[in-house]
C-alpha cells in the first residue's frame, strides 16, 4: 500500500531500534498540503476554463476535461491524509473513507498515465497522419476512449478496496499501512507488477515511439513547419515527458525494488531505513501529478492558450456589456489536435 514505508513488515527485520515515523509524517503532511492547494488551485481553475468554453468543442478538451476530473477527485482527498499525518499517523474517519483515499491515489495514478498516454497517440497521428486526423480524432472517439479508460482503471484498482483501517497493539486506528502477513504480500508483489507492466511500461513504450515519430517528423518538415508551431510540438514533448519521467518513473522503480528487497529477511538496519526513506519521497513524487497536470493544459499546443484568452475576453464582454463580434474557433485553428 502507500503506507508501505513503516517499519513493522513481514519478511524484515523487525528488531531494527530505529524507524522513520518522523520522518514519513513531516514529509507527507508537508507536501499532501501543498499539493491540495496547488492541485485545486490550478486544476479548479483549468476545468472551469474549459467548462465555460465548452461550445467550443474539441476532442482534445475532452481528455483534458477527464484528466483534471481525476486530479480533482484525488486531491479531495488528500486533507485526510494530512490530517493522518499531522496527527502521527491516527486515523479518525472510519474504515469507509480509509478504502477509498487508498482508492483513489492509484485510481488517479493510472487514469493520469492513461490519459496522458491517450493524448500522446492522437498528437501523434495529428502530426505524423493529418490526412487521418480528421477521421481517427473525434469528440465521440475521445469519449469512448475516456470511458474505457475510467471502467478500466476503477476496475483493476479495485484489490486496494481490501485495504481499511484497522487497531494496532497501542489502540491506535492506523490507515494506510503495509500488510502484516506473508500471504499478503505476495498478494501484493502480484497486484504491484502487473501494474508496472500494464499501467507504466506499456504506457511508456508507447509515449516514447509516439515522441519519437512526432520528432521525426519535425525534424524532417522543418523547412515546412513555422517556427511556432514546432516551439508548441517540442514543449508539448519536453512538458509531458519531464512530468512522466518525474513523478511516474521513480515511484515504479523503487517501489518495485523496496518489495523486492521486502522477500529475503536479515537486512541491516540503516539499510531498511534508506530503502524506506527513498520509497515516502517517490511516493510524494508521484502524487505530485496533479499539480503537472495544468501545465500540460497550458503547453498542449496553444489550444488552452487560445481557450483561457477567449474565457478572458468573454468574461470582460459580460462585465462590460460591450457586444463583439462572435469568431469561429474552426477558422482560426481548425481539428483541435493540429499544431
Amino acid at each position: 500500500m502507500d503506507g508501505a514505508a513503516n517499519t513493522t513488515l513481514p519478511g524484515v527485520n523487525a528488531s531494527c531500534p530505529e524507524t522513520i515515523d518522523d520522518f514519513r509524517n513531516q514529509v507527507y503532511s508537508t507536501v499532501y498540503s501543498a499539493i491540495t492547494v496547488v492541485g485545486l488551485l490550478g486544476n479548479g481553475f483549468v476545468l472551469y476554463v474549459l467548462l465555460k468554453t465548452y461550445h467550443e468543442k474539441s476532442a482534445f478538451q475532452v481528455y483534458l476535461v477527464n484528466l483534471a476530473l481525476s486530479d480533482l477527485l484525488f486531491v479531495s482527498t488528500l486533507p485526510l491524509r494530512v490530517v493522518y499525518y499531522v496527527h502521527r499517523g491516527s486515523w479518525f474517519f472510519g474504515d469507509l473513507l480509509c478504502r477509498l483515499s487508498t482508492y483513489m491515489l492509484y485510481v488517479n495514478l493510472y487514469c493520469s498515465i492513461f490519459f496522458m498516454t491517450a493524448m500522446s497517440f492522437f498528437r501523434c497521428v495529428a502530426i505524423v497522419f493529418p490526412v487521418q486526423n480528421m477521421k481517427l480524432v473525434t469528440q465521440k472517439k475521445a469519449r469512448w476512449v475516456c470511458a474505457c479508460i475510467w471502467a478500466f482503471v476503477i476496475l483493476t484498482s479495485s484489490p486496494f478496496l481490501a485495504s481499511g483501517s484497522h487497531v494496532d497493539k497501542y489502540n491506535k486506528t492506523k490507515c494506510f499501512e503495509p500488510p502484516q502477513s506473508s500471504s499478503s504480500l505476495s498478494s501484493l508483489l502480484i497486484l504491484h507488477f502487473v501494474a508496472v507492466v500494464l499501467g507504466f511500461l506499456l504506457p511508456f513504450l508507447v509515449i516514447t515511439i509516439c515522441y519519437t515519430m512526432i520528432s521525426w517528423t519535425l525534424l524532417k518538415n522543418s523547412l515546412k513547419k513555422n517556427q511556432a508551431d514546432r516551439r508548441k510540438a517540442v514543449g508539448m514533448i519536453l512538458v509531458v515527458t519531464a512530468a512522466f519521467l518525474m513523478c511516474f518513473t521513480p515511484y515504479h522503480v523503487q517501489r518495485s525494488v523496496y518489495l523486492l528487497s521486502m522477500v529475503p529477511p536479515g537486512q541491516d538496519c540503516m539499510t531498511q531505513l534508506r530503502m524506506q526513506k527513498s520509497v515516502v519521497i517517490t511516493l510524494a513524487l508521484a502524487a505530485t501529478n496533479c499539480c503537472f497536470d495544468p501545465l500540460l493544459y497550458f503547453f498542449s499546443g496553444g489550444n488552452f492558450r487560445r481557450k483561457l484568452s477567449t474565457f478572458r475576453k468573454h468574461s470582460w464582454s459580460s462585465m462590460t456589456s460591450v457586444p463583439k463580434r462572435r469568431v469561429s474557433l474552426q477558422d482560426q485553428c481548425g481539428e483541435s489536435f493540429k499544431e
